[in-house]
């Protein structure tokens, strides 16, 4: 009994503070490891399915390396020879020609657009059919201002992107301030700005000074695309060019300009995109544009809400088409 006792006094009294800390430590030290297992099971496993060129043994390894073990080979065997299937694909992009099973985001949009529409003007002929009549008679305007709009800003931005990448500081300094001050202000009020403000000395037409606005407005976007453009491509090219005996013009002319081409294109396709889009805010210029065509029908009727939904739709598929061909278009510069 004496003894008992003794061997009970000599054990330590019992702390919760530090029975607390090391529960603590022992969870926080299992959460750990579990959650390296759990990453590192997730890195081998998108390795598996995503480079099908590995070999067994190299699956293994790279299994080994990131502390996995008992792993089985007939697993290995199954995974790396199962087939990659895609059931859904972000952008605008439309899938390859092989790819005909894979449903993408553009195709639900673009099928669902066309059938909405149609169903409106064939089922619903009044009042639909004739919004459509009236407001796709504004798309030779919409175009019209975009393309012209695109080329002044092609243009401009290629001098402002070789303004920013220029030697000369104050070439340099022109072409940033230019760049900050356009895209500071919204477009809305660069128009407004430009065909009533200044149409007071220069007596500019609506057509002609929505043109002016866009271009110099979108300039300074393409601007940077062009600048980007060209610090992508490599120094090797210039310093092949320049041992060749090639001057700095015959340089860019011959090396830098074609590669700079081939890389900012897509970039303009979509900023042609953002212009059809933006277009719309030449309608508060009087151009009978889709927008404005719109207007002038809801002020007629008052119906806003069938109009809107038309012109939504119209600019809606104008969009999604010239996206796709972006997309193709971006596609066969990466296969040459």
């Amino acid at each position: 009994m004496e003894s008992d006792l003794r061997k009970a006094k000599a054990q330590p009294a019992f702390h919760p503070l530090k029975c607390g800390r090391g529960i603590f430590r022992t969870l926080a030290g299992e959460s750990f490891s579990c959650l390296s297992f759990f990453f590192a099971g997730i890195t081998a496993g998108c390795r598996m399915f995503m480079d099908k060129d590995l070999t067994n043994d190299e699956l293994k390894a790279q299994i080994t390396k990131n502390k996995m073990v008992s792993v089985d080979a007939a697993a290995l065997n199954a995974a790396a020879s199962a087939p990659q299937t895609i059931t859904m694909t972000d952008g605008p992009l439309i899938p390859k020609k092989g790819e005909k099973h894979v449903l993408s985001s553009w195709r639900i949009t673009f099928i669902g657009a066309i059938i909405l529409l149609a169903g409106l003007i064939i089922f619903k002929p009044d009042p639909y059919r004739q919004i459509f009549i009236v407001c796709i008679q504004g798309a030779p305007v919409t175009f019209q201002v975009t393309v012209c709009a695109i080329i002044g800003a092609v243009i401009i931005g290629t001098f402002t992107g070789l303004g920013s990448v220029s030697s000369h500081r104050w070439i340099n300094m022109i072409s940033g301030i230019y760049v900050e001050l356009i895209r500071g202000i919204p477009l809305l009020v660069q128009l407004i700005f430009i065909y009533y403000a200044l149409g007071r000395f220069l007596h500019l037409e609506g057509m002609v000074a929505a043109i002016i606005a866009l271009s110099i407005c979108f300039g300074a976007y393409m601007g940077e695309i062009v600048r980007a453009g060209i610090q992508a491509i490599p120094k090797g090219q210039t310093e092949a060019a320049t041992a060749l005996g090639m001057s700095k013009t015959q340089t860019f002319i011959y090396v830098i300009l074609p590669q700079t081409v081939k890389v900012v294109l897509p970039a303009i396709g979509n900023e042609f995109i953002s212009m059809l889009k933006d277009s719309s805010l030449v309608s508060q210029l009087a151009l009978a544009d889709i927008l404005r065509k719109g207007r002038e029908y809801i002020s007629r009727t008052f119906l806003s809400l069938e109009t809107m939904l038309i012109v939504a739709l119209i600019y809606l598929i104008l969009t999604l088409v010239l996206s796709r061909l972006v997309g193709l278009l971006e596609e066969r510069l990466h296969k040459k």
